[in-house]
């Protein structure tokens, strides 16, 4: 398994969640920025997209809610921590 993959994806995914997590504070505060919502829907489109490929490749990112059980198995524990993936 290729780890510098698993290494990008999880930095995109961190970028992404950073950037949607300031655009919404920005749109508590300014809800009629189009340009700021448009953003927003758009980084939210890209980081769905990239959650999506990551648990498709490597396993579910969150234990509970969010990512299905694949394959009729539970794989949240098979998979490297993300502290114990070598940067």
């Amino acid at each position: 398994m290729d780890t510098r993959h698993q290494v990008q994806l999880l930095l995109q995914i961190q970028q992404l969640q950073f950037a949607t997590l300031e655009l919404n504070l920005f749109l508590d505060t300014h809800p009629d920025d189009q340009q700021a919502l448009a953003m927003f829907n758009k980084l939210h489109q890209d980081l769905m997209q990239c959650v999506r490929s990551y648990e498709q490749i490597y396993g579910p990112l969150l234990s509970y809610g969010f990512s299905p059980a694949l394959q009729n198995t539970w794989r949240w524990a098979e998979t490297p921590w993300p502290w114990e993936l070598k940067y």
